[in-house]
C-alpha cells in the first residue's frame, strides 16, 4: 500500500509539473517578447507606456463597470430563482437547469446575430412607443447595457453550476425552517441564514463571470464597442509588444483574483471550523 501511495505521488507530481510547464513556458515567452528590445537589450517601454496609451484607461474602466453590473444582475436573477425552486418547487429544478445551461449550445456569434436582429427590429416597429427610447438607452456607447444582457446570458451556465454546487452542500430547507421557527421573516431568513452559507458559491460565480467579461471579444467586437479585450486586439495591429504586455497583465490580474477568492474561501472555512 505504501509503495502504491508513493507511486501515485510521483505520478501526481509529474502531471502537475507538465501542467505547470504547459502554462509557464508560453507565459515566459510572452513576457520575454514584451521586454525584448530591437537592440537585444531589455526594455519595459511596453509596460510603462500603457497608462498613456490612447483608450487604455477608458476601455479598462468600461470593462470593470460591465463586469460589476453583470455580476450583480446575474446574482439577483439566479440566486432567488434557485432558492425558490429548491424550497417550493423541486420538480421545476430540471427545467431551470435546462434553461440556465442552454446558452452553452448557442455560439457567441449566433447570440450576437440574434441581438442585432432584435436591435434592428425595435426602431422600425416601436418608433411611436416608449420602448423606442429603451432600445436607444441600452445601446449608449458610454455604457452599453446590451453587452450586459449578452454577458448575463453567456455567464448563466457557469454561475448556475457554481451556485448549484453550493446549494447541494447546504440543507436549505432545514435552515429556512429553523430561521422561521425563530421568528425570522422569509427575506431575513434568506439574507442572514442562506446567503452566508453560500459565500463560497457566490464568490465562485462572481469570479467566473468576471473572468468571462474580462476576456470576451466576439460580441463586443461585432456590436462595435471597445471594452478591454477589443482594445487589446486593436492595439495588437500596430503595437505588438504592448498588446502582449496588456495580455500578460490581464492574465496576472485574473490569477490574483483567483488567489484572493481561494484565500477568502479558506478564511471562511477556518472561521466555520473555529466556531464549530
Amino acid at each position: 500500500m505504501a509503495q502504491l501511495i508513493s507511486r501515485l505521488r510521483v505520478w501526481r507530481g509529474a502531471v502537475l509539473l507538465l501542467a505547470g510547464l504547459y502554462f509557464l513556458i508560453p507565459m515566459a515567452a510572452s513576457v520575454w517578447f514584451s521586454i525584448d528590445d530591437v537592440n537585444g537589450t531589455i526594455a519595459f517601454d511596453a509596460y510603462t507606456g500603457l497608462i498613456s496609451a490612447p483608450g487604455f484607461t477608458d476601455s479598462l474602466v468600461l470593462t470593470l463597470e460591465l463586469a460589476v453590473v453583470t455580476v450583480v444582475v446575474l446574482l439577483l436573477l439566479l440566486v432567488p430563482a434557485m432558492i425558490a425552486v429548491r424550497l417550493g418547487s423541486p420538480k421545476l429544478r430540471p427545467l431551470l437547469e435546462v434553461v440556465c445551461t442552454l446558452p452553452l449550445v448557442v455560439p457567441p456569434v449566433a447570440l450576437t446575430a440574434g441581438l442585432i436582429g432584435v436591435l434592428r427590429w425595435g426602431p422600425d416597429y416601436l418608433m411611436d412607443t416608449p420602448f423606442f427610447q429603451t432600445f436607444v438607452f441600452i445601446q449608449q456607447p458610454e455604457f452599453p447595457l446590451v453587452l450586459v444582457i449578452a454577458y448575463v446570458l453567456m455567464a448563466l451556465p457557469l454561475a448556475y453550476r457554481a451556485l448549484d454546487s453550493g446549494l447541494r452542500a447546504v440543507d436549505v430547507r432545514t435552515l429556512v425552517e429553523a430561521a422561521r421557527n425563530c421568528g425570522a421573516s422569509w427575506p431575513r431568513a434568506v439574507v442572514q441564514v442562506i446567503l452566508p452559507n453560500l459565500r463560497g458559491a457566490l464568490l465562485n460565480a462572481s469570479f467566473l463571470t468576471l473572468a468571462l467579461v474580462l476576456g470576451e471579444f466576439t460580441t463586443a467586437s461585432i456590436l462595435g464597442y471597445q471594452p478591454f479585450a477589443v482594445w487589446i486586439y486593436s492595439v495588437g495591429n500596430s503595437q505588438g509588444q504592448m498588446s502582449v504586455a496588456v495580455s500578460v497583465l490581464s492574465l496576472l490580474i485574473t490569477w490574483v483574483l483567483l488567489l484572493l477568492l481561494a484565500a477568502a474561501g479558506r478564511e471562511r472555512r477556518h472561521k466555520t471550523a473555529t466556531a464549530s
